[in-house]
């Protein structure tokens, strides 16, 4: 079978016979697209790569290399199949949330300030060894967070859509019950109607004081005025890649609220994630053209 595809990066091994065309998201598409039929979607570009699904009258396949594809579905003409990145991340998004709970733990926003002014002023912190974390959303990246978390020797429960008794994962309705009792709780859920707001001011108000909220997941998943009032007050800490909304503004109070660490939606794009990537996308190539099932599909 040959078959016409669509890459981001032009060192991506594809079978002999394929004919690739590269886009990277940034210059524009090359033309003479009509005839692709698989679609590799170039990683972090912003809104135009997925505009372009609409324009490619052959496609039949959309790659996406990013786990969460909710905007994607309503852009996808009938019979195109859709493939996320699920895995990419995982390493990159644990080692990101671990550095948020280190930074927010041992105070290192202050030891940074410190440093620019010269300044040797000592105190004992926090610590993440022994804390209590609730992990919401057990999917392959709060399971690569969750092994990081066990190897610091903190106490992890774990928490997703629906309880798993066999596994030991408790279902989000058992949120009131378990959030008393967290230092930390670590947020990895997608943009959906059930996740939407659901960290409200009544959820937050649960947890105990001093508690740290962190979330890598999506930004829609917490009410940004109900934790701004949290972190204002000082009851509550944060550290956040994702906010609602996205950019935050520059002039938002969160950017400077003592108590919280924001990094600007980063936690998944790290060295770690190309090679897998590109990985990835030759082998769903490879699986296309053989006729193969691919990886990592999303149910419409």
């Amino acid at each position: 079978m040959s078959a016409r595809v669509l890459l981001p990066w032009t060192d991506i091994d594809v079978p002999e016979g394929v004919e690739a065309a590269y886009y990277d998201g940034v210059a524009p598409p090359p033309d003479g697209l009509d005839g692709v039929e698989f679609y590799v979607l170039p990683y972090d570009r912003g809104a135009e790569p997925p505009k372009l699904i609409r324009e490619l009258p052959a496609l039949r396949v959309v790659q996406s290399l990013s786990a969460g594809v909710e905007a994607l579905v309503p852009l996808l003409p009938d019979g195109v199949r859709l493939a996320n990145g699920r895995g990419l991340h995982d390493l990159s998004v644990a080692e990101h949330a671990l550095a948020l709970i280190h930074a927010a733990q041992r105070d290192l926003p202050r030891w940074f300030a410190q440093q620019t002014r010269g300044e040797w002023t000592r105190e004992h912190t926090r610590s993440l060894a022994d804390s209590r974390v609730l992990l919401v959303g057990y999917g392959s990246i709060g399971q690569a967070i969750e092994r990081q978390l066990v190897a610091a020797e903190a106490a992890v429960t774990r928490v997703a859509s629906r309880a798993r008794p066999e596994s030991q994962v408790h279902g989000v309705d058992e949120l009131p019950r378990l959030l008393p009792d967290a230092d930390i709780v670590v947020l990895i859920l997608p943009d959906t109607p059930s996740t939407r707001g659901l960290f409200d001011a009544k959820t937050l108000a649960a947890l105990p004081d001093d508690a740290l909220v962190v979330n890598v997941g999506r930004g829609t998943a917490v009410d940004t005025d109900a934790l701004l009032a949290e972190t204002r007050s000082g009851r509550l800490r944060a550290g956040l890649d994702v906010v609602d909304p996205e950019p935050l503004p520059s002039d938002h109070p969160l950017w400077t609220m003592p108590g919280v660490v924001i990094t600007p939606h980063i936690a998944g794009g790290s060295a770690s994630f190309y090679p897998r990537a590109k990985k990835l996308a030759a082998e769903q190539v490879r699986r296309y053209v053989a006729g193969e099932e691919l990886l990592n599909l999303v149910e419409r």
